[in-house]
């Protein structure tokens, strides 16, 4: 008799083999972030963060886009890829950040500053991308601010603390939008204090987006992929990680000799996952190939206009 945790990898298993097959047969590619359930991950045809997943959308060959992330990334790949078919497995996936822009709220916003230029981190609708003039990511926002004359007046959108964060960096005065990404947002001070008293050696990484007190502490600060590659280079053993679990996986494969330990949302698990992310799941992933949908669509006009400042950004990266 089979137990559960048998039977349960044994239909995973299954799942995982028709992906594959479904994907070879519709010529199709699977872009996975670093958020994803570690079994996508390991699915997938393309791991990476914000800006990875834009650069390899805008260059892939193949027709047919599985996008196992959230909604704002699938659009960002329509938008790239408009005569292709675009599909994420769960609509839902939305992002806390990109809610907590509102495009009509933001034209408002912005028609208060008309000589300042707005550049909008990734995280945000289409409608906010067209409002924009260039997009960033966590990996290139100093590198773009810093492309712009010290004179130039900024709108950073929507993320205050990635944007307090490249004002401290660049020394600019940038105009924050008051937005934040509930994941990274949550965590707070003193349990990264408590534990960094339970592990003395452990070297605390965070992702931008966390609050100025926690990137203070920090013994290093970068985007999802920077977090990572500093774990393969950095000769520490033990890591107190400020970001979302699921980039614990690719650290872990990667250095199978160290220890992570993820800085928790509350005192009942060690994880800080984003409900968003953990929406798409390999039923979904196989009814998405099987069935084509959801299908991500956007107006021609709406595209046009969101493609240029995504297409500014490559072009600066």
């Amino acid at each position: 008799m089979l137990n559960k945790n048998t039977l349960t990898k044994i239909k995973s298993q299954n799942i995982i083999e028709k992906i594959k097959r479904l994907k070879e047969k519709k010529n199709a590619i699977i872009l996975a972030h670093y958020y994803q359930v570690p079994e996508i991950q390991d699915l997938a045809d393309f791991v990476g963060d914000s800006l990875a997943l834009s650069q390899q959308a805008l260059k892939t060959k193949f027709q047919l886009i599985v996008f196992a992330g959230v909604h704002f990334m699938a659009e960002t790949a329509k938008i790239l890829n408009p005569q292709k078919k675009v599909l994420l497995p769960d609509l839902m996936a939305g992002c806390s950040l990109a809610d907590s822009c509102p495009p009509e709220d933001f034209k408002k916003f912005k028609s208060k500053y008309p000589d300042h230029m707005v550049i909008s981190y990734i995280n945000c609708t289409a409608e906010i991308k067209a409002l924009s003039d260039i997009i960033c990511t966590s990996s290139n926002a100093v590198k773009i601010v810093e492309s712009l004359p010290k004179d130039q007046k900024i709108i950073f959108a929507p993320d205050k603390n990635l944007g307090g964060y490249v004002n401290r960096m660049t020394g600019r005065k940038m105009v924050l939008w008051n937005g934040t990404c509930e994941v990274h947002d949550i965590l707070n001070a003193e349990a990264i204090i408590k534990m960094k008293e339970e592990h003395p050696d452990a070297r605390l990484i965070a992702h931008p987006e966390c609050k100025a007190v926690i990137l203070e502490m920090a013994d290093y600060i970068g985007s999802t992929t920077a977090l990572l590659n500093y774990t393969i280079k950095d000769r520490s053993k033990n890591y107190i990680v400020a970001t979302e679990t699921g980039i614990i996986h690719q650290m872990k494969k990667s250095s199978p000799d160290k220890e992570f330990f993820v800085v928790p949302t509350n005192e009942t698990c060690s994880c800080n996952d984003c409900p968003y992310m953990k929406l798409n799941t390999l039923p979904k992933l196989l009814h998405c190939l099987e069935y084509e949908e959801p299908e991500i669509i956007l107006s021609p006009e709406l595209i046009e206009k969101a493609k240029k400042p995504i297409l500014r950004m490559l072009e600066l990266s």
